[in-house]
């Protein structure tokens, strides 16, 4: 267990810094789109994968 969670730290710093020292170098305007995506996109993600991986387990339900 120890190591899932010094795995996501480490996973987390190295965003973090790719985030501090990178964003800046993208000029990214500050539209509308571009916030609702920034807000968005992660969690439609993580939705996305938490059905394929339920599909995975329960591969009958979807055939009814």
């Amino acid at each position: 267990m120890i190591e899932l969670i010094l795995k996501v730290f480490a996973l987390s710093t190295v965003l973090s810094i790719a985030i501090k020292y990178g964003a800046p170098a993208l000029s990214i305007a500050p539209t509308t789109l571009t916030v609702l995506l920034a807000v968005w996109l992660p969690a439609v993600i993580a939705a996305a994968m938490l059905v394929w991986r339920w599909q995975q387990r329960h591969p009958q339900a979807g055939s009814r």
